[in-house]
């Protein structure tokens, strides 16, 4: 069964999403893109969602790999998926691996503050051990795949059964892998990775997403056979203030 979750992300302070962060930033080989000092709303709601997902008590057999898919571009399923990697990460649940998947938009590597060198499409028609792709965040068991050179034609680095074998692969080299995918409503991507996966967590947004959509988007998952492990409605926000919402 499928969990609900809130992610406050619209709270001051806290980025909307990473592709609305500024673009004037010289990247850099490793590091994280945030400040990390203090902790948000926006941060216990991710680790409500890490902790009911991924480490849980009771759980005979937490997923080793997930997806995150926004229902429509905007939705903010980027920045959860790369949150939720950093909140895993520091849990000491064991090695990360956080992939950039969306070979449509990537913006990983932006929110990592890494350059978009080498990965996840030149991996997937390249013969080299996939940790070769990997960059370690600094000072975490946190590593990175970013998008990579995809070229004029994502669609080239897509072949499934090469997808799988990869997806597998990365399974025994990290503890945890999380992928980010394009939009479920854009692009037949989400799909086609969820089904190299243990579930998708499926991203809507407070602001725009309606419940036709969404709905359909499950009824999609199902079809193809992907499980829902949960969903996250994103950029929610309350009329009261973080300090009294804390209280409540």
């Amino acid at each position: 069964m499928s969990r609900n979750f809130d992610i406050l992300q619209k709270i001051e302070g806290i980025p909307a999403a990473p592709h609305a962060m500024p673009k004037a930033r010289p990247p850099r080989t490793s590091g994280h893109a945030k400040d990390r000092n203090g902790r948000s709303l926006a941060d216990d709601e991710v680790m409500n969602l890490v902790q009911r997902v991924f480490i849980l008590p009771g759980i005979a057999r937490a997923p080793g790999a997930v997806a995150f898919c926004g229902v429509y571009a905007g939705d903010g399923c980027s920045w959860v998926c790369a949150h939720a990697g950093e909140a895993l990460a520091d849990q000491g649940a064991g090695s990360v691996c956080v992939v950039d998947a969306n070979l449509r938009a990537p913006s990983l590597h932006d929110y990592f503050r890494f350059d978009n060198g080498e990965g996840f499409a030149d991996a997937a028609k390249d013969s080299r051990p996939m940790h070769e792709f990997a960059r370690r965040a600094s000072g975490s068991n946190l590593w990175l795949i970013t998008a990579g050179n995809v070229g004029r034609e994502p669609n080239g680095a897509l072949n499934p059964a090469r997808l799988r074998a990869r997806i597998t692969e990365l399974r025994g080299d990290f503890d945890h892998v999380l992928i980010d995918t394009p939009p479920i409503h854009s692009y037949g991507d989400a799909i086609l990775l969820g089904q190299t996966t243990d579930g998708v967590i499926l991203v809507v947004s407070s602001n725009s997403t309606r419940r036709e959509p969404a709905r359909l988007a499950k009824e999609n998952l199902d079809a193809a056979k992907v499980p829902l492990l949960g969903a996250v409605l994103n950029k929610r926000t309350f009329p009261i203030p973080e300090v009294v919402y804390r209280m409540l």
